[in-house]
């Protein structure tokens, strides 16, 4: 039955119906849960590439969205006497085919391009929109903030980053990037940047570009440094990357300073106070549609404040993150939304950053004030399970009973001993990895498992593998 309704279900060639079959076919999907079987997380990450299928999505008579064309979209909106262009890719080749898909709905010159916020994906190929008109390029007055102010700690991110987004993994490897396809062409990265001209005030900014009526409005959420767009009269929105068709990344696994998620779920509550008739997102499809649009958008800012609102009661009932990040869930009527699937972003990873950004790391147990250096830890474990040999066969017994996470935990334990076989640890590392990215529909953690895999297997990390 299931592998009928499989072939049903992604032949389709309806978005929108092929994550709802993937909701039928896994009973809904709890949140916090990202680990199904094999088949089932490749098959929806393989519906969610849809997302990006690469185009030009018209959204209004005189709006065009490039959906595909690198990881972020970019849109051209249609005026008197020029376009205005909103984000621009993250270098100029990405950035120069769609510019090239835009002529064929106008070739009037580019009049003013608006960056939504300062993630490199959505600034780096503004030179190839550009002829010899200059246009103003609007940003916001804290443009640039969007990582914070942790540059000393750059080297790892680095590493993190490549791991997070699948970068070197081999084409058999990859899936996507949970709201970007995979294998985008990056070797240009910013090299059209053109930096902002005009700086929109806290208070916000209306004005008219091109005969077009334009609002900017100030939206921090995914960067401090965030707005969004509206067209009062088309009723469009442009989210930038406070909206996309996942879970949001209220945290990035490759390491980002706290997140406000309050000001995030306000945000996009002020954004489907508009009632849009269409919402642009960053990243993915736009949604059409008045009731569609505006219940996303209105859904996604309660699912964010959801996930605060429980993981604040959580604290203040004296719970560590560790609890907290297996009891917080989406409620009941928006876990089964398909812009809230959590390919991108996951509910544990947001409690842990709301825990860590409220109240710094420690937990308020003593047990964890001064915790063991793990290599004693090691060894007092590696004694409990009665020497290294037995601990050692408690990983092997883990690693065939497919219980993953365990096994990787033993692993760990296993690589500190110095009478421990790190040669078999490191394999059981491996392979552990390898079978909890099978079973990932989360994209970032299905990537960052197997990087590492690949890079414990080629040595390119150190013994300790950190």
């Amino acid at each position: 039955m299931h592998k009928m309704f499989f072939s049903l279900c992604f032949r389709t060639s309806s978005k929108a119906v092929g994550l709802l079959c993937i909701l039928s076919l896994t009973g809904g999907l709890a949140s916090g849960q990202t680990q199904v079987d094999p088949e089932t997380a490749l098959r929806m990450l393989n519906a969610q590439q849809q997302q990006f299928d690469k185009g030009v999505v018209k959204v209004a008579d005189n709006v065009f969205t490039a959906v595909g064309f690198h990881g972020a979209n970019t849109s051209m909106i249609v005026g008197t006497d020029g376009v205005i262009i909103v984000d621009t890719l993250f270098g100029p080749t990405s950035a120069a085919n769609a510019a090239e898909a835009f002529r064929q709905y106008s070739d009037k010159p580019v009049k003013a391009i608006i960056y939504t916020h300062s993630h490199g994906d959505h600034i780096g190929g503004g030179s190839a929109f550009v002829g010899d008109e200059k246009p103003e390029i609007y940003a916001t007055e804290s443009f640039g903030s969007a990582e914070g102010v942790n540059k000393a700690v750059d080297p790892v991110k680095q590493k993190r980053n490549i791991r997070q987004f699948g970068r070197q993994l081999s084409p058999s490897e990859i899936t996507n990037r949970g709201v970007a396809p995979a294998g985008t062409e990056d070797s240009d990265r910013g090299k059209g940047f053109l930096p902002p001209t005009v700086t929109v005030p806290s208070s916000g900014l209306k004005t008219t570009i091109a005969g077009v009526d334009i609002e900017f409005h100030i939206g921090p959420g995914e960067t401090d440094d965030a707005m969004f767009i509206w067209l009062p009269k088309e009723k469009v929105l442009f989210a930038g990357d406070n909206f996309y068709s996942s879970f949001p990344n209220l945290y990035a696994i490759r390491g980002t300073a706290y997140r406000d998620v309050l000001n995030w779920s306000e945000s996009v509550g002020k954004m489907a106070a508009l009632k849009p008739r269409v919402v642009v997102p960053g990243h993915t499809m736009p949604i059409q549609g008045s009731q569609a649009a505006t219940e996303a958008l209105t859904d996604y800012s309660e699912a964010i404040r959801s996930v605060y609102e429980q993981t604040v009661r959580g604290i203040n009932a004296g719970k560590g993150p560790d609890q907290i990040a297996h009891e917080v869930k989406l409620p009941e009527h928006l876990k089964d939304k398909p812009y809230l699937i959590e390919f991108y972003g996951t509910v544990p990873h947001a409690v842990r950053a709301i825990y860590s950004g409220l109240l710094g790391w420690y937990d308020g147990n003593p047990t964890t004030l001064s915790p063991m250096e793990p290599k004693l830890k090691a060894r007092k474990i590696a004694e409990l399970a009665g020497g290294t040999q037995n601990l050692t066969e408690q990983m092997n017994v883990a690693l065939a009973e497919q219980d993953y996470q365990w096994a990787l935990e033993l692993s760990d334990h296993l690589k500190w001993l110095d009478d421990g076989d790190s040669k078999r640890a490191r394999k059981v590392k491996i392979e552990a990895l390898r079978g909890l990215a099978a079973r990932e529909y989360n994209a970032p953690n299905r990537n960052y498992y197997l990087s590492y895999a690949n890079e414990l297997e080629s040595g390119k990390l150190s013994e300790l593998w950190f």
